[in-house]
């Protein structure tokens, strides 16, 4: 039986995906599927292998990880998908992308792996 902590941590992602999300469509090569995603921006402290540091911003997504499924298959984000968001008459495309340095292009947004959270760069806009 879960923990209480874990329960409440499913709890949570499903109050998030019901309330604060919108609808995405997450893409692989010729494969894609929609899903609720909540989108946020984070800036990064990367260091540019020089010595110095700069920041990157990164626009995330999270999103539960059972809803990532990709031709009905249970998947994990990997580096090069495809994300796209749909508004004003625009759609935003988003590559997935490690923010820089040796950080990750993905990480459990919490303790029990219930959703991802997704770190990707605007790449393109095309029109609706």
């Amino acid at each position: 039986m879960a923990d209480m902590l874990e329960r409440a941590a499913t709890w949570l992602d499903g109050v998030r995906r019901d309330h604060a999300s919108q609808t995405v469509t997450y893409e692989r090569d010729d494969r894609s599927v929609q899903v609720a995603a909540t989108i946020g921006q984070k800036s990064y402290e990367v260091a540019d292998g020089y010595g110095a540091s700069v920041w990157v911003e990164s626009t995330d997504f999270v999103i539960t990880a059972a809803d990532l499924r990709l031709a009905g298959i249970e998947t994990l984000p990997e580096a090069g998908d495809r994300i796209r968001v749909e508004a004003g008459g625009k759609v935003r495309v988003y590559e997935v992308m490690a923010p820089g340095g040796d950080m990750s292009h993905y990480r459990a947004a919490d303790p029990y792996r219930t959703a991802w959270r997704i770190h990707a760069k605007h790449v393109d806009t095309e029109r609706a």
